[in-house]
Order: structure tokens, then C-alpha cells, then sequence
């Protein structure tokens, strides 16, 4: 009944709309779209109209052509990138170059740029490196040093040893935990989310939410702008602030003046009084909790911390909720956890939180998976639900299997998205052809994001294997170095990969005709997906 009467609750509050289709048109693919009409449309007009000047156009489109090859050699971006540029240049010479600027100079984010940059330098010195930890870590685990000082480059993440980890295999888990340490909450709760949906998950956070804001509890809620697309409704902050609650949307979707999947808040954080944090791939919507089924059983996973640590997954939420207003002192919100001293766990590791913005030129959660595929000795464990790789990462996973490292992928058996089905396919026998160990979990889909590295050191947060995740999205993840829950991390592995199927060569023959044609053409546009 209790579970009843808080989906209705949540369904009365809420009223859904868009979905769908406005994706497409307001999305990336609709531009695209709409260009290459536009182009053959201009073109048809042209050749009728000005027959005779066909061979300046085309002379004209040569050296055009020929200059943004130029441009795009010399940028930044990755192999796979430009090559699908390139392709789009030839298709379409003019508005590809037009598309191109759009997407590359970010017009309908520039503000939000400059204002991230700002916030990101403000606070960069907010939280400060103990020296002893550091210390520590330079003579136990120099790798995980190294790769500190790297990551830092672009934010404040110390290494923190004061802080105790739990891993939940299953968002079921982590949901009563969720709302156990919900309960407790007497200062501040704050939640970032990609995905908040109505039903039973939503409906009992928000109970609990209602019921501290009413106790004095400051409650701030952030959720991606993509909700508005197909979840919630826009007027939604201002129906939970006649609650008490303090709502924000993070980058609302802007038709054809924003690119649809650039630059999404991808990232998972419940902070709770400073105190304890929660992160992983489980959004506030009822599949990541099986409490109904998509897509066959959901298995996802996620991390509980407490203590220090805790303190960067306060900022992180803190600098993104300061993006449209004036920073104010983060202090007390922050300097609290320092004077935390009750989680000293007996066998003393390291937790890096971390995360990886999009508006720099360091791909930090590419970085960090490189680095442990790079560094491993015995296996390396992989669960991801997408597998839309660059090459650089297809080369550093085929690396490490060809140097006799067991690297091991989960996959879903039953896709979210038939796109990224196809894609990742397309990455299946290369990698097998290494020694790459391809499994796919037979009883649903996996949304986990979990790397495991010689039962030493383990990475649990919000980052794919794929372009989204690690070129266009705000992205965040829990680094863990010999902790006690490597143990409990590794069983979930074992266990899960008991209830997968292996791919094979025989299985990859088998595999319907159509996913691999369809992959294939994807695949030079992967990139912009």
C-alpha cells in the first residue's frame, strides 16, 4: 500500500510530455539531418539554375575541401574523430564545414563554458592534499601518486585515506541504503543526477526529502536537462520548491542552438551531511532498481563512501549547483568532513574521487582507465553497458591482452539502444583476435561502470566506454586502492560472469546479418553519436 500511494503521490505531481521524437529534431542527428537536405536541395537548385558554372563549383568545392582537411588534421581531436569529419566534409563540403563550426565552437554553450572554467579555477585550492596521505601513497603505490598529480591537473581530487568503502552489486542494494542514510540526514542533502523518472524510487526519496525539508534540512536537488526532453516537466523546480525542496535543471536543452548530447551532466552524487556520499550508474528512476523491467534484470552497481573522501564529492556537486549564481563560501559545507575522525578502517587504503569535464583538453576518465590497463599485471575486469571505443582505447585494451594481461569485458545481452548494439559489435573480434575476453550477461542488461585491476585497485562511477562518456559528458568516479570492498568487488565479478555467455568466433558469425551491416555504416559517424 505504502508503495502504492508514493507512486501516485509522485505521478499527481508530475504531468509528461516531450519524448520521443523531439530528441531527433532537437538533437545532433535533426542537424545533421536538416543539413543534408538542405545541401541536396541546394545543390539540385544549383545544378538547374547555374548548369554552366558546374566546373567552378566543383573547383571551388576541391580547394574548400582540401582546406578544412588542413583545419582538421591540425586540431586536437582523436583519429576516429576526424576521419568521421572528413566523411562528412566529402558528403557534404559546405554545410559539413558549417556543422562542424557549430559543434566545434560550441555556440549555444559558450556561456556555460566560461562560467564552468570560472567556478573549476575558483575552487581549484578548496580542499587541500593532506601530506601525510600523499606521503603514504608515494611509498605504497607509486602509480596511484602519479596518476593523482595527473588528474588534479584539471580539478581538486586528493587521496584521501580516512574514508571507508562499501560496494553494492545491485541498485536494489544500494537503494535501502539510500534511504537509510536519507533518514539521518540533520544538515544538508544534496542530489546530482542524470536521470530523475516518477515512480516507486523517486516516489520514496521524495518522501523522505519532503519530510527533512520540513525539519530545517537544506535539500538541493540537480538533474540533467535532458529530463525535461522525455521525464519531468519544465515547471518541475517550481513544484518542489512549494515543497521546500531547492531545484535546479542543469543545461536545459536549447532547440538547434545546442547540440543534444554535448556537454550533459552524465554524473551520479548523493551527499548527505557531508559525511557519506553515494556514486555509481544508478540514476532515480525504477529499472535501475528492477522494480520494472526494460530491458530483462538491471545490474548495476555503485559505491557508499564515508568520511574524507566524502568532502570531493561535496565540491563537485557544489561547483555544478554555482553554474547560473555567485559563488558563495563553500567552506562550511566542505572544512566539515576535516574534522571527521570516525571511519579509520583497520586495513588502510586509498580513495581518489574524481571527476572529468568536458571543456578541457585532458580526457581525465579515458585517462584513468588507460592508466590502470597500462600499469596491470595479472587481469584487468571490465563491466560497461556501451562499447563505442576511440582508438586509442581499442589499442590500449588490445595492448594489454596481447601482453598477457586476462582483460575481460561484461557487456549487456540485451541492449538499451540498437545503435550502440551495432557498435559495439563492430569492436567484438578485433579484440578477440588480441585476447580480449568478451562476455555478455545473459539475464539483461548491464549498466554497470566498474575496472578491477589485479585485486589492488578499482574504479566505481558514472564513465562509459564510449564517446559520450568519455569526450562530451561531466563525468565522476570513485578511484579505490587496497580497500577491503576489492574483495567484494571481485566476487560481484565472478559471480556475474557466471551468468554471462562468452563471445566467440562462432557466436560473432552467428550474429544476425542486418546489426552488422548497420554497425558498420555507424561506425564512421560513432563519434558524433
Amino acid at each position: 500500500m505504502g508503495e502504492q500511494n508514493n507512486v501516485k503521490r509522485s505521478v499527481k505531481l508530475l504531468n509528461k510530455g516531450k519524448k520521443g521524437v523531439l530528441r531527433m529534431i532537437f538533437g545532433r542527428f535533426g542537424i545533421v539531418l536538416l543539413l543534408l537536405l538542405l545541401q541536396i536541395v541546394v545543390l539540385i537548385g544549383l545544378f538547374f539554375k547555374f548548369r554552366y558554372l558546374a566546373y567552378n563549383y566543383v573547383a571551388l568545392t576541391g580547394i574548400f575541401y582540401f582546406i578544412m582537411i588542413i583545419v582538421l588534421i591540425n586540431s586536437r581531436h582523436d583519429d576516429s574523430s576526424k576521419i568521421t569529419w572528413l566523411i562528412i566534409m566529402l558528403l557534404m563540403p559546405i554545410f559539413g564545414a558549417f556543422l562542424y563550426i557549430f559543434t566545434t565552437h560550441d555556440i549555444g554553450h559558450r556561456v556555460l563554458k566560461r562560467r564552468v572554467s570560472e567556478i573549476l579555477e575558483a575552487t581549484h585550492y578548496s580542499i587541500k592534499q593532506d601530506k601525510n596521505v600523499i606521503k603514504e601513497v608515494e611509498s605504497k603505490c607509486p602509480e596511484l601518486s602519479d596518476l593523482s598529480y595527473y588528474v588534479n591537473r584539471t580539478g581538486c581530487f586528493p587521496v584521501f585515506s580516512s574514508t571507508d568503502v562499501e560496494y553494492f552489486p545491485l541498485g536494489d542494494c544500494m537503494f535501502e541504503r539510500m534511504l537509510e542514510e536519507l533518514e539521518n540526514a540533520k544538515e544538508f542533502i544534496f542530489l546530482e543526477y542524470f536521470i530523475i523518472d516518477e515512480g516507486f524510487m523517486w516516489g520514496e526519496i521524495l518522501d523522505i526529502l519532503e519530510r527533512k525539508a520540513k525539519e530545517g534540512v537544506d535539500i538541493r536537488v540537480m538533474y540533467d536537462g535532458t529530463c525535461e526532453f522525455a521525464l519531468l516537466p519544465s515547471k518541475y523546480p517550481r513544484l518542489l520548491k512549494e515543497r521546500g525542496i531547492n531545484c535546479k535543471v542543469f543545461a536545459p536543452i536549447t532547440p538547434f542552438l545546442s547540440t543534444h548530447y554535448n556537454y550533459r551532466d552524465h554524473r551520479k552524487i548523493m551527499v548527505i551531511d557531508g559525511v557519506t556520499a553515494f556514486n555509481g550508474g544508478i540514476n532515480l528512476a525504477d529499472e535501475y532498481i528492477n522494480k520494472i523491467t526494460r530491458f530483462g534484470h538491471w545490474k548495476d552497481a555503485g559505491v557508499m563512501l564515508k568520511g574524507d573522501a566524502v568532502k570531493s564529492f561535496t565540491l563537485m556537486f557544489l561547483q555544478m549547483w554555482h553554474i547560473d549564481e555567485k559563488l558563495s563560501d563553500l567552506s562550511p559545507y566542505i572544512d566539515k568532513s576535516f574534522t571527521l575522525d570516525l571511519y579509520m578502517p583497520e586495513n588502510k587504503g586509498f580513495v581518489m574521487p574524481y571527476g572529468d569535464c568536458p571543456l578541457d583538453s585532458d580526457n581525465v576518465g579515458e585517462s584513468v582507465y588507460m592508466d590502470i590497463l597500462n600499469r596491470a599485471h595479472d587481469y584487468v575486469y571490465i563491466m560497461t553497458p556501451y562499447l563505442i571505443l576511440d582508438g586509442e582505447m581499442a589499442k590500449t585494451l588490445m595492448f594489454a591482452a596481447q601482453r598477457s594481461i586476462d582483460v575481460r569485458i561484461i557487456m549487456p545481452h540485451k541492449f538499451d539502444h540498437f545503435v550502440a548494439q551495432t557498435l559495439a559489435k563492430t569492436h567484438y573480434k578485433p579484440l578477440i583476435d588480441a585476447g580480449v575476453k568478451i562476455y555478455e550477461y545473459s539475464e539483461g542488461f548491464v549498466h554497470s561502470k566498474v575496472f578491477l585491476c589485479d585485486d589492488k585497485k578499482a574504479v566505481v562511477g558514472t564513465i562509459n566506454l564510449d564517446y559520450r562518456s568519455l569526450y562530451h559528458h561531466f563525468e565522476c568516479a570513485t578511484y579505490i586502492q587496497d580497500m577491503p570492498c576489492i574483495d567484494n568487488i571481485k566476487d560481484d565479478f565472478m559471480k556475474t560472469f557466471e551468468k554471462c555467455e562468452k563471445v566467440t568466433y562462432e557466436t560473432i558469425k552467428k550474429e544476425k546479418w542486418y546489426i552488422k551491416i548497420v554497425g558498420n555504416i555507424m561506425k564512421f559517424i560513432a563519434p558524433l553519436i
